[in-house]
């Protein structure tokens, strides 16, 4: 870090670099163990959500203090994202789901009541074995 800035800002710097850093790789974690891509599509876009604003907050943080002013270029980058992420997320999910009914997997609506099938079935109504 720069030696004009306070020594608790370093700090908060690198624990919002840090917890990024872990939130990212927890998401990471999570697409390579998942099975399905209906299970697999939840872990990087929550956790990412979270490491760019963490990341994007620690930018704020030491670009303010060094500069003596507020610096909120950097949050127009998680706003983006924050923005973008979701909407991707329901493009992917809506596709997949298009994709699977067309090899003729059964997926259940919203409301519907689970069946005995359910049971015997992976999350998202997909067979584990496909």
């Amino acid at each position: 870090m720069s030696g004009t800035t306070p020594p608790w800002v370093d700090a908060l710097t690198a624990l919002l670099v840090v917890l990024g850093a872990l939130a990212a790789l927890i998401g990471s974690f999570g697409v390579l163990r998942l099975r399905t891509f209906f299970q697999r599509v939840h872990a990087p876009t929550l956790v990412t959500t979270l490491g760019v604003w963490s990341l994007t907050l620690a930018t704020v943080a030491q670009l303010s203090f060094e500069h003596g002013q507020l610096y909120v270029h950097s949050l127009l980058i998680g706003v983006f994202i924050a923005l973008t992420a979701p909407v991707t997320t329901i493009f992917l999910m809506r596709a997949a789901v298009f994709r699977a009914r067309m090899r003729g997997v059964e997926i259940p609506m919203p409301g519907d009541p689970p069946s005995v099938d359910d049971a015997t079935r992976g999350p998202a109504g997909v067979d584990p074995g496909h």
